[in-house]
């Protein structure tokens, strides 16, 4: 098990956990890019978005809808957030393992690279 990501997963690398549910895991980045910038994973390693099999759509959703319950507790809902999945190197993946950035709790731009 090299990836970071399933190493927090398995409790072998320490993370402040904030959100755990129907397989989707949540924490605080370690070099946040906004006053609240929360990474959610599925439990499941799932390299890139190229990976995900039609097995693995429940998943997804469930990880979409923390991310929504994520900016509700951190009271982003109304002045609103962002949510990043990166895919590949081009993109910025620097871990290959799927997960979504929610990003609040400031004035983001447009367009954002």
């Amino acid at each position: 098990m090299e990836c970071l990501f399933c190493k927090i997963v398995a409790g072998k690398i320490p993370a402040e956990i904030i959100y755990r549910k129907n397989g989707v895991l949540g924490f605080h980045d370690i070099l946040p890019q906004a006053p609240v910038h929360v990474l959610l994973i599925p439990e499941k390693h799932i390299a890139t978005l190229n990976d995900l099999t039609d097995d693995d759509q429940d998943l997804m959703g469930a990880l979409i809808l923390g991310a929504r319950e994520v900016a509700a507790q951190f009271e982003l809902s109304e002045n609103g957030y962002r949510l990043v999945i990166n895919c590949n190197e081009d993109a910025g993946q620097s871990v290959f393992h799927v997960h979504c950035h929610v990003l609040g709790g400031r004035s983001m731009h447009w367009p954002p690279g």
